[in-house]
Order: C-alpha cells, then sequence, then structure tokens
C-alpha cells in the first residue's frame, strides 16, 4: 500500500506512535475480555433479564463486526489518523457512558456504542503500524503487535476480577470502564501530535446499503434468540428467524450489483470461489460461536452455579490463558510450516477433549469441584485452541490472490466477531433453556453448564471436519507475491 506521506525513517517520534496505537489495539482487547468476568456483578446490581446479559456483550460484538470493514474504508478514504482519532475518542466516550449506567438498557446501548467506535479505531492500527515504519523495521514491529494481542487476551479477565473485587469508591464493577477514560483521554492528546496522517491513493467506495443489510439478517437471528425464551417463543420471533436468510439473499444480490456498478462491494464475493477460504471463513463462524458460548457460561458457571468471587473465577482461567499462548507460538513457529492444517485439526479435536474431561470432572466433582481440578482440562482446551487461533489466518489466506489479501482478511476478522455474537445469542438455547429459574442458584447453573459443554464438543468436532476444505500446507507469508505485509498490511485485529 502506497501512501501520501513518506515513511519516517529517521523520525523517533514513530515510536511513540507505536505505542499510541498498540495501547489502543490492547484497550479494544482488553475489553472484550473483561467484561464477561464482571456479568455475574453487573446483574445483581442491575436485576438484569438473561436477555440483558447476552446483549451487554453480543451487542459490542454485533456492532464491532459490522463496522470493520467500513471502519477500514473510512480510513482509506478521509486519513487513518483521523479516523483513528475518531474511534478514540467515541470509544473514551461511551465507556464513560458503560462507567455510569444507571440501567441495563443505557448499558447495552452503551456498549452497542462502544463496538462501533472500536470498528472505526481497530481497523487503522496495523496501517498505520504500515505507512509508519520502513520495510526493514516490519517484521519486529508486527511481533511486538502480537505480543500484545496475546497480552490482551491473557490478561483481560485478570483485570477484570480485579477492578470488580475490589470495589474502588463502592462502583464495583464500573471501574471496568472507566480505567479506559485515562488511557482513551491520553491517546487522543498524543496521537494528533505523533501520527502521520495517510490515505489510499485509490480507496474503494462504501458500501452502507451491504452493511445494512448484512447487519439486519444477523440481528434477526440474534434478537430473536435472546429475547424468545424469556417471552415464551412468540410467533413474531420465528418469523424474524425464518426471514433472516431471505435478507441474507438479498444482500448477496446487492454485492453483485454493486461489482457491476462501482466495483467496490463491502464483501468480493468472488473470494468464496477459493475453496480454501470459503472453508476458513466457515471454521471462523463456528468457531467463534463456539468461544462465544463457552466464555459466557464458563463465568456463569463457577460464580452463579459454583459461588466463587469474580477473583477466584479470573485466577482459575490463568492456566488455560497460559496454554493458549504457548501453543499459538509453537503452532506457528514449528508445526504449521511442517504439518499444515493437520495442526489445526489436531486443535479442534484435542479441544473437544479438554470439553469431555471438563464435562466428567464437572459430573465427578459436583459443586466441590475446586480450581486446581479444572486445570488440567483447561490445559487442553488452551492448547487446542492455541493450535487454532494463531495460524488460521494466515493458513485461510494462503490461496487468496494477493489483490484481495486486505478485503480478505478483514472479512476473516468480521466473521469471527459475526460468530460471537451469534454464539452469545444461542446461550438462551444452550444454557439458560435448560434452567427453569434463572433467580435460583447453585446447582441449575451447574447443570446447565454441562449441557452447553456438550454442544460446544460437537460444534469442535464439526469444526474438524470442515477444516479439510483448508489447503494442506499454506504457503510461508514471505515466499507469496507481494512479500511478507501483503496480507497484514490491511489486516483487521480480532477484539
Amino acid at each position: 500500500m502506497t501512501t501520501e506521506t513518506p515513511s519516517p525513517t529517521a523520525d523517533r517520534r514513530r515510536w511513540l506512535a507505536l505505542a499510541i496505537v498498540m495501547t489502543a489495539a490492547f484497550m479494544d482487547l482488553v475489553d472484550v475480555t473483561i467484561v464477561n468476568i464482571a456479568i455475574p456483578s453487573m446483574r445483581a446490581d442491575f436485576g438484569a433479564s438473561t436477555s440483558a446479559i447476552q446483549w451487554i456483550t453480543a451487542g459490542y460484538a454485533l456492532a464491532f463486526a459490522a463496522g470493520l470493514i467500513t471502519g477500514g474504508r473510512l480510513g482509506d478514504i478521509y486519513g487513518r489518523k483521523r479516523l483513528f482519532l475518531i474511534g478514540i475518542a467515541g470509544f473514551t466516550a461511551a465507556s464513560l457512558l458503560c462507567g455510569i449506567a444507571a440501567n441495563p438498557d443505557m448499558l447495552v446501548a452503551s456498549r452497542i456504542l462502544q463496538g462501533a467506535m472500536a470498528s472505526l479505531m481497530v481497523p487503522q492500527v496495523l496501517a498505520i503500524i504500515h505507512v509508519t515504519f520502513p520495510p526493514h523495521e516490519r517484521g519486529k514491529v508486527f511481533g511486538m503487535f502480537g505480543a500484545i494481542v496475546g497480552l490482551g487476551a491473557v490478561s483481560g479477565p485478570m483485570l477484570g476480577a480485579l477492578l470488580t473485587e475490589s470495589d474502588i469508591f463502592g462502583l464495583e464493577w464500573r471501574p471496568i470502564f472507566l480505567i479506559n477514560l485515562p488511557v482513551g483521554i491520553a491517546g487522543v492528546i498524543l496521537g494528533r501530535k505523533f501520527i502521520i496522517e495517510s490515505k489510499a491513493p485509490k480507496a474503494l467506495r462504501l458500501d452502507l446499503v451491504g452493511v445494512v443489510l448484512a447487519t439486519l439478517a444477523l440481528v434477526m437471528l440474534i434478537f430473536p434468540l435472546t429475547h424468545g425464551r424469556e417471552n415464551d417463543w412468540p410467533v413474531w420471533g420465528f418469523v424474524c428467524m425464518a426471514a433472516a436468510p431471505f435478507v441474507f439473499a438479498a444482500f448477496i444480490a446487492y454485492e453483485k450489483y454493486k461489482i457491476r456498478k462501482d466495483g467496490s462491494p463491502l464483501v468480493e464475493l468472488s473470494l468464496f470461489k477459493v475453496k480454501s477460504f470459503a472453508g476458513g471463513i466457515a471454521v471462523q463462524l463456528t468457531f467463534g460461536l463456539a468461544t462465544g458460548i463457552f466464555f459466557l457460561v464458563w463465568t456463569l458457571y463457577m460464580q452463579m452455579g459454583l459461588g466463587w468471587s469474580a477473583l477466584r473465577a479470573g485466577t482459575t482461567g490463568i492456566p488455560f490463558s497460559l496454554a493458549v499462548s504457548a501453543a499459538a507460538g509453537l503452532s506457528v513457529q514449528k508445526l504449521v510450516p511442517r504439518f499444515g492444517r493437520k495442526v489445526l485439526q489436531a486443535g479442534a479435536l484435542t479441544m473437544a477433549a479438554g470439553i469431555l474431561l471438563y464435562i466428567w470432572e464437572a459430573r465427578y466433582y459436583g459443586m466441590e469441584i475446586a480450581s486446581w481440578q479444572m486445570a488440567a482440562p483447561l490445559i487442553v482446551m488452551g492448547i487446542g485452541m492455541g493450535l487454532i487461533v494463531a495460524p488460521l489466518t494466515d493458513t485461510v489466506l494462503s490461496e487468496v490472490p494477493r489483490e484481495h489479501a486486505g478485503s480478505a482478511s478483514g472479512l476473516i476478522n468480521t466473521t469471527g466477531q459475526m460468530g460471537n455474537a451469534l454464539g452469545l445469542g444461542l446461550t438462551s438455547v444452550v444454557f439458560f433453556g435448560r434452567i427453569a429459574d434463572d433467580r435460583v442458584l447453585g446447582a441449575p447453573y451447574v447443570e446447565a453448564f454441562h449441557s452447553a459443554l456438550w454442544w460446544i464438543a460437537a460444534v469442535m468436532i464439526g469444526i474438524f471436519g470442515v477444516m479439510f476444505m483448508l489447503p494442506r500446507k499454506s504457503v510461508p507469508m514471505e515466499e507469496r507475491e507481494g512479500g511478507p505485509q501483503a496480507a497484514a498490511t490491511e489486516a483487521v485485529p480480532v477484539g
């Protein structure tokens, strides 16, 4: 990607720009993972319904997914620095609204706004890095970025547990959002000074109609799922879900029209002619669905089922996080170059095995299960997840034409967020649907967790089968046409 502003190779201020955009990316990643651990505290404070609980997390994921590709396009057209600053300022303001929310509706609306602002901020991060640093420094910089991504995923639950448990100034869960305020304000002030502006020389036009149709189709699935149980599954819910495929079909038809009209669709449909890409999108969607279900019901199981504190629940997840990090590094550096897609398939089966082990332990020890007894299944699950998440995007992109690498990467991450939102909606069926009265804590939540784990294990086995569509061996990025940054230039980090 070329830019109107040359890379300031001798300007040491670029490292400050790097720190700013990486801090913003870290803030987004932490905000995604920090909320789950505080959900029980939010529910107790507000007396929130189960649908509100789901929308606190699903609303963010849905808004984030809906705006990711458009956010990248806006940065190309109007300037990446400008969109980054708008995004981080809006994200900070939305964090304040979350922190002072007076009721569940205000919190859900603020989380949706927060996700929308993240979709403006996050897509600019890698593009800013690319135009700020010369080629010989980018390898080191992208390595640092990967480390920040891993740190954000690992530290979020623990940070959420510490802030919630500390009950700072009697604010209970609210500091998990308010902590973003000083970081965001500093990001806006310093970003204006140190980040250079850049635009794409030939930016594609916006496809707002495509965004609306795709979002509407997803909402028509998620809204009835989250609210159906509380309303005794009304007819309108089934009508909405039945109509969703038709709206999605209208989206595809419009994208074909957009291609003929000006060649700037939201989704490049020709990508789906690449078998490995189509399979990778299916893997990303279903994997996001499985993780969306697991992380929410796991938190509810420990805190509302077993009666644990937020801090104990947060520390219980440490072995899982460490296992994901270790396996991710090993899979990318050693295993995938040698064994290809078999590593990802092994990850799916390993994760399924960990879930089955978790089911057995949870049933065997019942309400008396201890944190250390959960370590074994969590480590097995973490290893499986690490074998999948790190190499998946690169494997899916390996057969995508270079000119579509940026849009393909953005679509992969968008699909993951959509899967996450759909999974959070499905918790009404696979988890809350097993609880007769969600106000009765303890054993009902434990039994519902067992049931949800069976669903997740089945999804992981299904993902194993879909992975046969992936290429046997992915071409190393540095050997592809366009060099090592071809796909990374416009890639959007998963939030």
